[in-house]
C-alpha cells in the first residue's frame, strides 16, 4: 500500500510550529543561519552600537560581590504566572452562550462570533506581554550592570540588541493574528456545512478556537521570556554556591 506523502517535520519554536499547523501552512525545514537573518535585520547605526558594546564595559562600583538570584527567579516566576493569569482571564476566553453565562447580551453574542472581536483581543494582550515581558528584562539587565563587568557587558548588549530587533519582532508576531484568522474562518465554515440548513451552534465551533487561541498567546509569552530567561540564566552562573 503506498502511503500518502507526509509534510517534513518542522524544527521551529513552539508558536511557529502551532500557526503553522492553525493555519495549515508549511515551515521550510531549514532556514538560513542566524548570523545571516541578524545582518539583514540590523541597521548599520545599530551595528556600531553592538560593537560599542562589544568593546567593553565601564566599571560600576559593587563588581565582583556575591550574586543571590532567588529574589530575580521568584519575579521571573511571578511576572510569567501574572501574564498567564491576564490571558486566560481575558474575556476572550468567556464562555459563548447560555448556561455558564445565560445574562450575555445578543449583541455581545454576536461581537465574539466575528473575528474583529478576536483579533482585537488578542492585540490587546500582545500589548499586555510586550510590556510585562520588558520590564522584567529591565530589571534583570540592571542586575547584570552591578554584578561583573562580563556580566554587564552582556547586559549593555542585551539592551542593543532588543533595541535593534524591536520593530523586526513587533512584525513577526504581528502575523499571528492573521494566521488565527484563517482558523476561525475553517473552523465557522466547516461548522456551518456540518449543520446544513441548521444554524451552527457556536459553542461546537468556537471553543476549539478559544484553545488554540489561548495556546498561541501562551507560546508567545514564552517566545518574549526567552531573553529574560537567558540573563537569569548568566546570573545564575554568577551565582554563590
Amino acid at each position: 500500500m503506498v502511503e500518502s506523502p507526509r509534510r517534513a517535520a518542522v524544527r521551529a519554536p513552539t508558536l511557529i510550529r502551532l500557526l503553522a499547523r492553525l493555519a495549515d501552512v508549511d515551515v521550510a525545514p531549514s532556514a538560513p543561519p542566524l548570523s545571516d537573518r541578524l545582518s539583514q535585520w540590523i541597521e548599520w547605526t545599530q551595528s556600531l552600537a553592538l560593537s560599542s558594546a562589544l568593546d567593553g564595559a565601564a566599571l560600576v562600583p559593587g563588581f565582583g560581590a556575591p550574586t543571590p538570584v532567588a529574589a530575580e527567579e521568584r519575579e521571573c516566576a511571578r511576572v510569567r504566572q501574572v501574564l498567564a493569569a491576564a490571558i486566560a482571564g481575558d474575556r476572550a476566553f468567556a464562555a459563548t452562550a447560555s448556561a455558564k453565562a445565560p445574562a450575555r447580551s445578543a449583541a455581545a453574542r454576536e461581537d465574539a462570533d466575528d473575528f474583529p472581536f478576536f483579533r482585537q483581543r488578542y492585540l490587546a494582550l500582545q500589548q499586555t506581554l510586550e510590556a510585562g515581558a520588558g520590564r522584567l528584562r529591565e530589571r534583570l539587565r540592571e542586575r547584570l550592570t552591578s554584578a561583573s563587568p562580563e556580566l554587564a557587558k552582556l547586559a549593555e548588549m542585551d539592551a542593543v540588541m532588543e533595541r535593534a530587533l524591536a520593530r523586526r519582532e513587533r512584525s513577526l508576531l504581528a502575523a499571528a493574528p492573521a494566521l488565527l484568522g484563517r482558523r476561525f474562518e475553517r473552523l465557522r465554515h466547516d461548522a456551518q456545512a456540518a449543520a446544513g440548513d441548521a444554524a451552527p451552534a457556536p459553542d461546537d465551533w468556537l471553543a476549539p478556537f478559544r484553545r488554540d487561541m489561548h495556546d498561541a498567546l501562551l507560546a508567545e509569552l514564552d517566545v518574549r521570556l526567552q531573553p529574560s530567561q537567558g540573563l537569569l540564566a548568566a546570573l545564575r552562573a554568577r551565582a554563590p554556591d
